[in-house]
């Protein structure tokens, strides 16, 4: 039997993702292109649904640079260590799809700060942060926030189109030495979330090999709404829902 921590509902979305809509930023970056902070995620992957608007996401990985256009009906997908940016086209609007709810919230993501940056813990949280809120202050900090994080990834990627990926497999290594210490809490929302959502449908098989479908009494609907609009995301502004494991609040947010 699987503990469920009290931050885990115990009625999840389906797979138990995370959910959460983004309108793309549309502040002028120091290339000129209007959009997100690029960082990776460790270990969820993360999908685009792309509801309204056009834009594009460009991703670092072993296969080098892509930008991969966004339309309405696209989906798109980062598996753990893509580092993606989203990038606006106009009015660009996704609803995001996130493995393992609860664990971005709880740091699995790094931005790509410069190395130096990424160096030392405690420099990389102050410039993670945000105020509390959504007002002008929290707006500047964000600006910060993604302004620095495309300045380590135009260099990342200028470096990876060159062929040299060095840069790249540092920076992966870096986000992977900051989040060492959360794993053990991550472990609990996973085993608590998705791996307990994957063990009741094991349960549930077997129960309906053996002919029985008592489980079946336990049946249930529910509903949920945003409860914060316009907060400030990675990507962009966020709306974002309080319901524990789908989009807790960032750390910092």
């Amino acid at each position: 039997m699987v503990s469920t921590p009290e931050s885990v509902p115990p009625h999840p979305l389906p797979g138990a993702v995370g959910l959460s809509h983004l309108s793309a930023y549309d502040w002028e970056a120091a290339d000129g292109v209007c959009g997100g902070s690029p960082h990776l995620h460790l270990v969820c992957t993360e999908a685009y649904v792309v509801t309204g608007g056009r834009g594009a996401v460009q991703t670092l990985g072993p296969d080098g640079y892509r930008e991969i256009p966004l339309e309405p009906g696209s989906v798109a997908w980062f598996t753990p260590g893509t580092v993606h940016r989203m990038v606006q086209g106009g009015d660009l609007r996704i609803t995001v799809l996130m493995q393992n709810g609860g664990l971005p919230e709880a740091g699995d993501a790094v931005f790509t700060f410069p190395p130096e940056v990424l160096a030392d813990p405690e420099r990389y949280a102050a410039a993670a942060a945000l105020p509390p809120g959504t007002g002008a202050g929290t707006e500047q900090a964000a600006r910060r926030r993604r302004d620095l994080a495309v300045e380590g990834y135009l260099a990342l990627r200028e470096t990876l189109v060159a062929g040299d990926g060095g840069p790249y497999a540092e920076f992966q290594r870096s986000a992977a030495r900051l989040v060492r210490d959360r794993v053990p809490r991550w472990r609990e929302l996973w085993r608590a979330g998705a791996l307990a959502a994957a063990e009741r449908t094991g349960a549930q098989l077997d129960a309906l090999q053996a002919g029985e479908a008592s489980y079946l009494g336990e049946a249930g609907a529910y509903e949920t709404a945003p409860t914060r609009l316009g907060g400030f995301g990675m990507c962009g502004r966020r709306d974002e829902y309080s319901l524990p494991g789908v989009t807790l609040p960032y750390g910092g947010e």
